[in-house]
């Protein structure tokens, strides 16, 4: 019998200071027995800090080469943003960012790798993918933080995140990258 995703209910109040964005998300994110919590956290955060209207947890599941993690469409169905998580394949990036007006990954990797893996073939726009890293340290510190219905707050201020979470505060940075 295959093991079942665990599902994990976030009640997040969010302040994007730096992006001017404020509102109270309601998530029940699906944790997928093969996915480990590092990428659930990179994409339940990359989900809250690419917020506005539109936006959509993928439908297909992780597995689906034809859909990113997160993405944003507007009201007709268009592809507006394709959000990515982790190390996506070159090939994967180049078809995203023909698809979609802005790309993102938003990782937890080390960015030589995939600086590595983008440079294995043309990337259509590489020089617009938006890549931002998320320190490790501070994913493995709210990794231990979180049960299975959790209560936070989430600040980005200054290139800097703010999660208050079970009484404390943890503190961790969310860089800007570049892949060329």
């Amino acid at each position: 019998m295959a093991l079942g995703a665990t599902i994990h209910h976030f009640e997040i109040a969010l302040s994007d200071v730096d992006r001017g964005v404020y509102e109270t998300l309601d998530l029940r994110i699906a944790r997928h027995p093969s996915e480990s919590a590092r990428y659930m956290l990179s994409r339940t955060l990359a989900y809250c800090l690419s917020y506005e209207d539109g936006i959509t947890f993928s439908k297909g599941g992780l597995s689906s080469a034809e859909e990113p993690p997160v993405a944003v469409r507007d009201p007709t169905g268009i592809l507006l943003a394709w959000i990515d998580v982790g190390a996506p394949s070159a090939e994967r990036l180049h078809k995203a960012s023909k698809g979609a007006r802005r790309v993102a990954v938003y990782t937890h990797v080390d960015l030589a790798l995939l600086q590595r893996e983008a440079s294995t073939r043309s990337i259509h726009r590489i020089e617009d993918i938006e890549v931002w890293r998320f320190e490790v340290k501070f994913l493995d510190a709210l990794e231990a933080k979180i049960g299975r219905t959790t209560p936070l707050e989430l600040v980005r201020s200054d290139g800097r995140l703010y999660v208050t979470v079970d009484g404390g505060v943890l503190e961790g940075a969310v860089a800007r990258e570049s892949l060329v």
